[in-house]
C-alpha cells in the first residue's frame, strides 16, 4: 500500500507527532514558511515528492547489499526526476500530456477487441463451435468490468503514476494467449488480461482532474477520442496481421505495444498525489459505489443509457463478424477488419465536438440527439444487413458517432457530481457501460444463434428505444429522479467553481501576491486600517 501512495499511509503528516520527521514534514517554500494548509495539493502524505518519501518514508536498516537493492528500488520507483511532484510548483496540464493520456487509453483499450475479427479462425485453431469462440470476447469484457469494480475506485485514494504503471505492467500476462494450446486456458487469460486493462479509465478521471475548468470539455474528448479509435484500430490491426500471419502474432504485437506504453508513462507521466484526505477502507470504499448509484439520480440516468449503447455496440462488432465471413459475403479476417476504418473520422470530430458544443449546450440534449442517431443506423443495419454490406456500413458510421457523443456527453453530465470521488463515480458509469457490453455479446451471440442477423438487430433497436426513453424522463436541469424542473433549455447553465478549486485557485493567487510584494516586513507603528487608513 505504501509504495502506490495510499492517501492515509501517513495521515497524521500535519500532527505535530509526524512534524519531528524529516520525511514526512509538509513541504516549506523558500522563504522557510509552510505551504498553505488551505491548498488542496497538501492533504496527505502522499503529496510529497517521491524522493522524500518513497515506501512510507523509512529508510532501510539492513545490510550493504540490502541497502543496495533497497536503494535501486526507490530509484526506480520514482523515476526520474522530471516526474516528481513539488506542491509548491505542480505539474501543468499541457496539450503533450493530453497526448500520452490519449495514447495510454488507445494503446490499452485495444486489449479487449484484437479477438474479434479472429474468432472464426480461433473455431479452426482449437476445433470448437462459433458460440464457444465467442466466449473469449465476453469473458474479456467481464474480466474489464471486475477490473472496473476492484480496481478503479482505488485512484481515489492510491497516488496515480505508480498505481498505473504497475496495472500497464501486468497486462504482460497476455503473453500467455500467444503461447497456449488449451482453449480452457485461453479463456482463463483473457478474463484475468480483461481484469488488468482498465487504465483508459483512471485516465479519464485523471484528466477531468486537471485540466482547467474552460478546457475541461475539449481535453476529455480527446481521450474520448483516442478511447474510440484504440477500439477501431484495434480491429484494423488485428484483421491485418491475422490475414497475412498467424492470428496469434496480433497478441505479440499487443504485447510490444504494451511494453513501448509503459516506457513511455516511466519516462513522461509526472507523480500526481492521491484526492482523497479520508483514512482508507476497501470495503467502505466499494460500499461508497453503491451508496451513489441509490442516491444520485443522475448517475443512475447516464448508466442505463451507457449500458444500452454500450451493448448495442458490442453486439453489432461480435455478430458483424459471423455475418461477413458467411455466404452471401464470405470475407476473411482482412476485410472483417477493415470495417474498423468507417468510424475513424471520429477522431477528428470528437474535439471540436466537445469544444464548440459541449461547452455552448448542457450534456444531456447532444447525449439524447445520439441516441436517436444510433437507433436510426440500428434500424437501416438491421433490415439491410442480409441483402447488401451498405447496412452494416452505415450501421458501423452511426454506432461509432453515437458512442462517441453519448460517452463524452455523459461523462461530463456526471463527473461534477463529487471531484472528490471522481474515480468512484466512473467506476459506477463504466461498471453499466461494461456490463452493458457483456450483455451485448453474450445476448447477441445467442440470438445470432437462434434467428440470424435479423434477431440480434431487433434486440439492439429495443435498446435504443429503452435508452431514448429513460434521457427523455428526466431533464438536464431536473434534482429528483422523474421530473423536467428548470425546463429543457438547451443553452448550458454558466459554471460556478467548485469549492476546491476556487480553494486551489486563492492559494494560488496569494502565492503570488506574496512573490510579487516581497517578504513581508515587520510592523512598528500603527497598524494599517486605524483611522484613515482603514478600510471599511
Amino acid at each position: 500500500m505504501a509504495a502506490l501512495g495510499v492517501g492515509t499511509t501517513a495521515q497524521g503528516a500535519n500532527s505535530p507527532e509526524s512534524s519531528q520527521g524529516a520525511t514526512t514534514a509538509p513541504a516549506k517554500s523558500d522563504s522557510g514558511s509552510p505551504t498553505p494548509a488551505g491548498s488542496v495539493l497538501l492533504k496527505d502524505a502522499a503529496h510529497a515528492p517521491p524522493h522524500q518519501a518513497v515506501a512510507g518514508g523509512e529508510a532501510p536498516k539492513d545490510g550493504p547489499a540490502s541497502g543496495m537493492l533497497a536503494k535501486a528500488w526507490a530509484v526506480i520507483l520514482q523515476g526520474p526526476k522530471a516526474t516528481w511532484f513539488d506542491p509548491e510548483n505542480p505539474p501543468e496540464f499541457t496539450l503533450s500530456l493530453n497526448i500520452l493520456f490519449t495514447a495510454a487509453a488507445a494503446i490499452t483499450v485495444g486489449n479487449l477487441y484484437y479477438n474479434q475479427p479472429v474468432l472464426n479462425m480461433m473455431v479452426h485453431t482449437f476445433g470448437i463451435s462459433f458460440e464457444r469462440a465467442s466466449s473469449v470476447a465476453t469473458l474479456m469484457q467481464a474480466g474489464y468490468a471486475g477490473g472496473l469494480l476492484f480496481l478503479c475506485p482505488l485512484g481515489d485514494f492510491f497516488k496515480r503514476r505508480p498505481f498505473i504503471l504497475g496495472l500497464v505492467a501486468l497486462t504482460a500476462i497476455l503473453l500467455a494467449l500467444c503461447l497456449t494450446t488449451s482453449f480452457a486456458v485461453f479463456q482463463a487469460v483473457s478474463f484475468m488480461g480483461g481484469f488488468t486493462t482498465v487504465t483508459p479509465q483512471l485516465m479519464l478521471p485523471l484528466v477531468s482532474e486537471l485540466a482547467p475548468p474552460h478546457r475541461r470539455a475539449s481535453a476529455l474528448s480527446i481521450v474520448v477520442a483516442g478511447f474510440s479509435s484504440g477500439v477501431m484500430l484495434a480491429r484494423v490491426l488485428s484483421g491485418i496481421v491475422a490475414n497475412y500471419t498467424h492470428w496469434r502474432n496480433v497478441y505479440w504485437v499487443s504485447f510490444a505495444l504494451q511494453h513501448a506504453l509503459l516506457a513511455a508513462l516511466y519516462l513522461g507521466m509526472p507523480d500526481y498525489p492521491s484526492k482523497s484526505a479520508a483514512r482508507f477502507s476497501y470495503p467502505r470504499m466499494l460500499w461508497s459505489i453503491f451508496v451513489m448509484v441509490a442516491t444520485e439520480p443522475a448517475l443512475v440516468q447516464a448508466g442505463l443509457a451507457a449500458f444500452c449503447v454500450s451493448a448495442v455496440f458490442t453486439s453489432y462488432w461480435t455478430t458483424l463478424s459471423f455475418l461477413l465471413s458467411s455466404p452471401p459475403y464470405g470475407f476473411g479476417p482482412l476485410e472483417v477488419g477493415l470495417f474498423g476504418l468507417i468510424g475513424l473520422f471520429v477522431i477528428f470530430w470528437g474535439p471540436p465536438f466537445g469544444r464548440i458544443v459541449l461547452d455552448r449546450l448542457t450534456p444531456l440534449v447532444p447525449a439524447l440527439g445520439g441516441l436517436v442517431l444510433n437507433l436510426v443506423g440500428v434500424t437501416i443495419g438491421t433490415f439491410t444487413g442480409t441483402s447488401t454490406v451498405a447496412g452494416p456500413i452505415v450501421q458501423a458510421l452511426l454506432n461509432d458517432v453515437s458512442m462517441q457523443a453519448t460517452n463524452i456527453c455523459l461523462r461530463v453530465h456526471v463527473y461534477g457530481i463529487d471531484p472528490a470521488a471522481r474515480n468512484r463515480i466512473n467506476t459506477a458509469y463504466m461498471l453499466a457501460s461494461f456490463c452493458g457490453q457483456l450483455t451485448g455479446t453474450a445476448v447477441g451471440n445467442r440470438l445470432y444463434a437462434l434467428g440470424g442477423w435479423t434477431y440480434s438487430g431487433s434486440c439492439s433497436m429495443a435498446l435504443m428505444g429503452f435508452a431514448i426513453l429513460v434521457c427523455l424522463a428526466r431533464g438536464p436541469r431536473e434534482k429528483a429522479w422523474v421530473g423536467w424542473a428548470g425546463g429543457w433549455n438547451p443553452r448550458a447553465d454558466k459554471p460556478s467553481p467548485a469549492p476546491a478549486e476556487q480553494q486551489a485557485a486563492d492559494v494560488e493567487q496569494q502565492l503570488e501576491d506574496k512573490v510579487v510584494a516581497g517578504p513581508e516586513q515587520p510592523q512598528t507603528g500603527p497598524e494599517r486600517g486605524e483611522e484613515g487608513g482603514k478600510v471599511c
